[in-house]
């Protein structure tokens, strides 16, 4: 059982953050309103966990303007990837 905990990555522990890693690992990309109307949280909300999860190197950004609009792109890293799944993968074994 202790080895099954320390699979368990403590930035997913937030349900917003585990939000955005669910919905980025089966997009492609999403962009940052996309996000916001599908977890339903606040702008300020949303900006902080994205800028926790950038800081740990779990998803990256790309900013471009559609119609002279600021549109900001995100998407999951290779290690974010990884963190993701083995932390999912923890989860299932403690159900099991």
């Amino acid at each position: 059982m202790k080895n099954l905990l320390k699979d368990l990555d403590k930035a997913f522990e937030n349900k917003v953050r585990l939000g955005v890693m669910s919905a980025l690992i089966v997009n492609e990309y999403l962009d940052f309103n996309s996000l916001k109307e599908l977890l339903d949280v606040t702008d300020g909300n949303l900006a902080s966990h994205l800028k926790y999860l950038e800081k740990n190197k779990y998803i990256k950004f790309k900013k471009e303007f559609l119609d002279r609009k600021p549109n900001t792109k995100y998407s999951v890293t290779a290690k974010g990837k990884d963190a993701f799944l083995k932390h999912i993968k923890a989860i299932e074994q403690l159900l099991k």
